[in-house]
């Protein structure tokens, strides 16, 4: 049996299952989930949860053993990949000696602590700093090419 017909059959069995469950919610109707939900049983909706996480899960491992093997098969993509990551930390790096952090009261009454405060604002400049990074090649490159006609 090749790789195709065993996905296609774990697909097609997953996605029977998906559609079971779905009817099973469908049947049993929002304002009986609802109650239940109210009195914390969430039975009804747990199978599919639970089965998007599989599904989830599945697509990641596969993803990131078909990502290894295929850095692992070539070394330039190998050391590409490899400084690609060694730049992001950096950035990460930089983004976290760059953030300060205080303790911040929250809506529910709870303190998000001020490491938690760092935490979340070196994840803020993360995403500034590499918006930045993009422009900026971006615009290098388009003035590159510009300059070349």
């Amino acid at each position: 049996m090749n790789i195709q017909k065993i996905t296609t059959y774990t697909v097609a069995f997953l996605g029977i299952l998906g559609a079971f469950f779905l009817t099973f919610i469908v049947v049993k109707g929002d304002d009986a989930i609802e109650m239940s939900a109210m009195q914390g049983d969430y039975s009804s909706i747990t199978p599919i949860i639970l089965l998007a996480q599989i599904i989830l899960a599945i697509t990641v491992l596969i993803t990131v053993f078909f990502s290894v093997k295929n850095l692992a098969s070539d070394k330039e993509k190998l050391k590409s990949s490899i400084m690609s990551i060694g730049a992001f930390l950096v950035i990460l790096v930089l983004a976290f000696i760059f953030s300060s952090g205080e303790e911040t009261p929250m809506q529910d009454g709870a303190v998000l602590s001020a490491n938690g405060a760092r935490l979340v604002e070196t994840g803020i400049k993360t995403f500034y700093f590499l918006t930045i990074i993009a422009i900026a090649s971006m615009c290098y490159g388009s003035v590159r090419k510009l300059i070349k006609k």
